[in-house]
């Protein structure tokens, strides 16, 4: 990763949304906490995602406890300077900027649902956000699109944000499909897959509705109780390596979401030469560069027709290796790069 001229002393803080601290319901699922975003209401506080996108923080950035921890969003943040010494850079990474004496503030803004749907955000939050954007140095976003939705909403000038955009563990390059174990545990042999919690903005309902008898089976992969109804199979948790297993061996990945920050599982099933079938979102042309089938949310018809396309289609090498070329762009070292630009930036 390029560094600047000189070595930025970072201090990372993780925010007031704890992806186990009562539902949240971001793009994870299956093995993995989903990526941090807004507390939903009622969640309480907690300590927040990890930086950039799953847990942990920036590389080579130090953290302090968990300022925000049990507090909720209106918890008083002490100064970082407090809490780890002299630091140039304070980084809130999900969503909350905690106060700073002297260091430049850099937030990350997950996603924007909170304000297109605030009922299901905890009180205040957005009040929490506003401030937080205000007071940074920059902006960082996991993707484009919510960058220009942050720029435009928040009136900020689009060069005060940055994009850094998540990473796909290399492991998912060489993912295969489910072994005899799996399928002893009740997974069929063909089946379309879904990753993530089954909040409301995750469209699940939708493609119940889209589903019926004469497609393949669905498998639900995601926090919750594991269970089957009729042909729908819900896993439960699922370790990391079951969990590529399960996206690799899928006809396709449905992702019909209301909306994402980014979008990870869609680019994860592609890493995998996976076909992706997802909601028509500008943040999921970029993330998916147009390689998936796009769906209008909400349309349980037109997800229905994507599905019996997907189930009768031929498979498609060329069309596995360009989504397996797409999917290899997107590294966690460019994400630490990007981050570095961005705390670059701040202390200067």
């Amino acid at each position: 990763v390029p560094v600047p001229a000189r070595a930025v002393r970072a201090l990372w803080t993780r925010g007031p949304g704890a992806p186990g601290g009562g539902g949240g319901g971001g793009g994870g699922g299956g093995g993995r906490p989903p990526p941090p975003r807004a507390p939903p209401r009622g969640a309480g506080g907690g300590g927040g995602g990890g930086a950039p996108g799953r847990g942990g923080g920036p590389p080579g950035a130090r953290g302090p406890p968990r300022a925000g921890r049990g507090g909720g969003p209106r918890a008083p943040f002490p100064p970082g300077a407090l809490l780890a010494g002299t630091v140039d850079v304070v980084h809130g990474t999900n969503f909350a900027l905690p106060p700073a004496v002297r260091a430049g503030g850099v937030v990350t803004v997950h996603d924007l649902a909170f304000l297109d749907e605030p009922a299901e955000a905890e009180p205040g939050f957005a009040d929490l956000v506003r401030s937080s954007v205000r007071r940074a140095a920059v902006v960082c976003t996991p993707s484009a699109a919510v960058a220009d939705s942050v720029a435009e909403r928040f009136g900020l000038p689009r060069q005060d944000v940055v994009v850094t955009p998540l990473g796909v563990d290399p492991e998912w390059f060489d993912a295969v499909p489910p072994g005899a174990e799996l399928h002893r545990l009740g997974m069929p042999d063909e089946y379309f897959a879904f990753v993530g919690a089954e909040g409301p903005r995750k469209g699940v309902e939708v493609l119940l509705r889209a589903h019926d008898r004469r497609l393949p089976p669905l498998v639900l992969a995601g926090p919750g109780e594991a269970r089957q109804t009729g042909k729908v199979l819900r896993t439960g948790y699922l370790p990391e390596p079951e969990l590529r297993s399960v996206v690799a061996g899928a006809r396709a990945l449905v992702l019909p979401s209301r909306d994402e920050g980014f979008g990870l599982p869609a680019l994860e099933a592609l890493a995998c030469g996976v076909p992706v079938i997802c909601s028509d979102l500008p943040v999921l042309r970029e993330v998916t560069g147009g390689l998936a089938e796009f769906v209008p949310h909400g349309d349980a018809a037109a997800l229905r027709a994507a599905l019996q396309r997907a189930a009768a289609a031929a498979p498609d090498p060329a069309a596995v290796a360009a989504r397996r070329a797409h999917a290899a762009r997107f590294t966690w070292r460019g994400c630490a790069a990007a981050t570095l630009h961005a705390y670059a930036r701040a202390a200067s």
